[in-house]
């Protein structure tokens, strides 16, 4: 692994813990995979807010949207194996379906543009007030006509995604679950990844949660509900870990995976660009795919009552990154956003000069914390609070062992200005001088603002 990296994804992860301790969320887990294999791995927080179970890495989460992935990935060996092909109308397996509905082509359903209904006409079934559609019940609905013109635009889909788990079955002549777990899933090397629930007894698995609002605290939400004929959509349950590996292979330019080059390419192609949306990001087959800090990516996000979850492939640099979160409010897609920034960052600069490496650390102010980062020949003072740590951070020149000067800053900060560190008697720093700023160790700034600004008891009369 580049020297680089190693401190990209060592800062990325001392990033997202503080993010998620300043969010109050009950658990998050982020997975980090280079050429295929995973290099770090963190938990943060809880499974389970009522129990005070910790999280731990080896918790299943429901990992959601995550499964038309999966799906897209038994779809493409199916016409590896020649059984289909992706212009083949769907009615041409699945029987039942409305004139409109069966037209479309198998393409047109893996990339959302059929016009195919979202979730029918109640999706009570992602707010727990109904089970998640059964076979029958799905069918009935795609009797239905497309919600609009089909290859029009592209359109969301879960219904599209349970078509595609019956159209697998009609080719295989096995239950989906079955041949999704042996074909895919066993034979990409996944241990903790399951198509539905239940899992193994002896699993770990994370909660959901909810929202501190309307009710104006967290409460659990189960997740073990199953996801029936919604499964090849939404189902899919496993640890950050196996699916940050699942994804790395899907990579065109991965050396080893489960379909063939010619397949990731088609998968991770950009087929149709999402409309209507302030975010620039595409859709190819079962695959989101966009641009961040100038490079380019694939993955998918997730929401399940109670979980957020997000993976990104960057094939420039061979990493991937999934974040899962066990709330309804969880900031996996900030998260990933933000770990990219920083994996750029560092790319851009590299791995900091040796003389520089013990310019680090976390300092604080009553303002919040400020992070020292050394890269290449400048150390940057970062924003840890940001979505972007490193969004017009100053930079700093060293000039001695504990001088510098500010050598690039906003025109509202303190450009051209001195940098200096404090040594206590130990020899150890205790205080950074940021041009007129003076920033502490975290406990300190906390005793300080307790003696300042906390409540003083009123003598008694």
């Amino acid at each position: 692994m580049e020297p680089w990296l190693r401190s990209a994804i060592e800062y990325t992860c001392n990033w997202i813990e503080f993010q998620f301790i300043g969010s109050q969320q009950p658990g998050c887990i982020i997975a980090v995979a280079h050429r295929g294999k995973i290099v770090s791995e963190h938990a943060f927080g809880h499974a389970d807010l009522e129990t005070g179970e910790e999280l731990t890495p080896r918790h299943r989460f429901r990992v959601a949207s995550h499964s038309k992935s999966f799906t897209a990935a038994g779809i493409m060996k199916l016409r590896e194996q020649r059984k289909l092909r992706l212009d083949d109308p769907v009615g041409q397996y699945v029987k039942g379906l409305h004139p409109q509905v069966a037209q479309t082509t198998i393409a047109q359903v893996l990339s959302h543009s059929a016009g195919l209904t979202r979730d029918g006409a109640d999706s009570g079934q992602f707010i727990d007030s109904r089970p998640y559609l059964n076979e029958k019940e799905l069918l009935a609905e795609l009797r239905l006509p497309t919600a609009i013109e089909p290859n029009t635009r592209f359109k969301y889909s879960n219904h599209g995604f349970g078509l595609l788990g019956l159209l697998i079955e009609a080719v295989t002549g096995e239950p989906y679950f079955v041949w999704i777990e042996r074909e895919i899933v066993d034979a990409v090397g996944l241990r903790e990844t399951v198509p539905n629930v239940p899992i193994a007894k002896d699993a770990p698995f994370a909660r959901g949660h909810s929202r501190r609002l309307p009710a104006n605290r967290r409460l659990v939400i189960p997740g073990d509900n199953p996801t029936n004929a919604i499964t090849p959509a939404a189902g899919f349950v496993g640890t950050a870990a196996d699916t940050a590996r699942f994804f790395a292979q899907l990579a065109p330019n991965a050396k080893r995976s489960v379909l063939s080059a010619a397949s990731r390419r088609e998968m991770t192609r950009k087929q149709w660009r999402i409309p209507h949306s302030s975010l620039e990001a595409h859709y190819g087959l079962g695959i989101m795919s966009g641009n961040t800090a100038g490079w380019d990516w694939f993955g998918h996000g997730g929401g399940f009552q109670g979980y957020i979850s997000r993976t990104c492939v960057i094939p420039a640099c061979h990493v991937t990154i999934t974040v899962l979160t066990n709330c309804i409010d969880g900031w996996a897609p900030f998260w990933i956003d933000g770990a990219m920034h920083i994996l750029r960052a560092f790319q851009t600069r590299g791995a900091p000069k040796r003389r520089l490496r013990d310019w680090t650390g976390r300092w604080w102010t009553v303002w919040g914390a400020i992070d020292l980062v050394p890269m290449g020949n400048v150390v940057v003072a970062t924003n840890p609070h940001l979505a972007n740590p490193f969004m017009d951070a100053t930079e700093i020149e060293v000039t001695g062992r504990d001088t510098g000067r500010v050598a690039l800053a906003t025109g509202y900060a303190s450009h051209g200005e001195l940098v200096r560190r404090t040594r206590g008697k130990a020899g150890v720093v205790t205080d950074v001088w940021l041009a007129g700023v003076n920033a502490k160790h975290e406990k300190a700034v906390a005793t300080a603002i307790e003696r300042k600004y906390a409540p003083r008891k009123r003598p008694a009369r």
